[in-house]
């Protein structure tokens, strides 16, 4: 390739990465609603929880609910006396957005490959987007304000969050014990729509599960061996999640699962999302830097259970 071949080239791309942003970088509405879209379809928690725009980089969660009995006697044609009229619990929840970044390095040639086609944009949503799924899907369970690793001290993950209440496995690997006691922790309130629950724990955890569930000699109980199904339990799947650590607690060797209905997982995006670009001669390569604001918390944090020192080796 001749230099002048290259320039334009380079002049090519830098004009695709434009056509992506408006003033200052910013994604045009629709390339950040594809951005999103990628970002949610890939990440397997994403994909579960709430998402929702954030209007500004703080955004508040309104929680309005009845926690005791509201129901009383009545008596035809007179009210409630004042002590017997029900006042809503409230609380909120608030959601700060964290600047998070994401980075891209495109070669020649696969600039080369791409631009005449007009599939470069196409290539850098699709590359990021994954990329990000995976990395946010780590933040938000492994998260902890107090870490050492930059990254994951940006929040507080499930893991941090999840606090009030909790199941102890005690190094034993999961069990249908280990999700009766789970549920039976949960409060009865949660336990109402229990079709919209879920049990999220590791992938070597759900496998082991999967393992007792086939070793019961019942008709079809290999099905859960033979066939990529929903391991349940009482009715409820237990989803496996590929970034929940599998190396903590007593001896390392041990992770955690949650019960809730995921929905209660919100996670806010300020959609004001950035993408810059730096052509590197020396290298190459072109890098595309993509930035974001989000935050991520339980709604309802009283809403779930956290099972932890389940032993998966």
């Amino acid at each position: 390739m001749s230099i002048m071949d290259n320039r334009s080239l380079v002049q090519k791309a830098d004009m695709a990465v434009t056509d992506l942003s408006t003033s200052g970088g910013y994604l045009q509405p629709a390339f950040a609603k594809e951005f999103l879209d990628i970002v949610i379809k890939a990440g397997v928690l994403m994909g579960l929880a709430t998402v929702m725009p954030m209007k500004s980089h703080t955004q508040y969660i309104d929680k309005i609910y009845f926690g005791s009995r509201v129901l009383r006697a009545g008596t035809e044609g007179t009210e409630l006396p004042l002590a017997d009229r029900m006042k809503p619990d409230l609380a909120k929840v608030i959601l700060t957005a964290k600047l998070i970044k994401a980075q891209t390095n495109l070669s020649d040639e696969v600039l080369e490959d791409n631009i005449e086609q007009r599939a470069l944009q196409q290539h850098i949503m699709r590359d990021l987007g994954v990329a990000a799924a995976r990395d946010l899907d780590e933040l938000f369970i492994q998260g902890d304000t107090t870490s050492t690793d930059l990254f994951l001290a940006l929040m507080d993950g499930l893991i941090a969050q999840t606090t009030t209440h909790t199941v102890n496995v005690a190094s034993a690997k999961i069990t249908k014990a280990v999700f009766k006691d789970m549920l039976k922790t949960l409060p009865s309130q949660y336990l109402r729509d229990r079709a919209d629950l879920r049990f999220l724990t590791s992938v070597q955890a759900e496998i082991d599960y999967r393992d007792t569930l086939a070793d019961r000699a019942t008709p079809g109980g290999d099905v859960w061996l033979k066939e990529n199904v929903p391991v349940p339990y009482a009715g409820i799947p237990v989803v496996a999640v590929p970034m929940m650590p599998e190396n903590i607690g007593t001896g390392s060797v041990t992770t955690d699962c949650f019960l809730s209905n995921p929905k209660n997982f919100t996670v806010g995006i300020w959609r004001e999302i950035r993408f810059e670009v730096e052509r590197r001669a020396t290298a190459g390569k072109t890098f595309i830097v993509a930035s974001l604001r989000m935050d991520a918390k339980w709604a309802n944090e009283d809403a779930t259970v956290k099972a932890y020192n389940i032993k998966i080796s």
